[in-house]
């Protein structure tokens, strides 16, 4: 939880810088683009534009990491679960 803090800081940060947001709605679009909604206002600048492409790839990076990390103790036990039925069978 605290690596989609620190990432939805670091979009915040960047759209206030880039495109002169307010920080709340800075804030939204940085929550928007990091659960792969898109962005809710429009980009002006050229480097709030460069920003929006880099933060997007990376926050579609971290969700997926952060999905992962939270769906894999289900997932392991679902395999440890093939696993005793196949050496049963043996």
């Amino acid at each position: 939880m605290s690596i989609l803090m620190v990432f939805l800081g670091i979009g915040s940060v960047g759209y206030r810088l880039t495109e002169n947001m307010g920080w709340l709605d800075a804030t939204l679009n940085a929550a928007m683009i990091l659960t792969s909604m898109g962005p809710v206002s429009g980009l002006v600048t050229p480097a709030g534009k460069v920003f929006a492409i880099v933060y997007a790839m990376l926050s579609g990076f971290v969700f997926i990491t952060v999905a992962a990390i939270i769906m894999e103790p289900a997932v392991h036990r679902l395999l440890k679960g093939f696993r005793l039925e196949s050496a049963e069978k043996k």
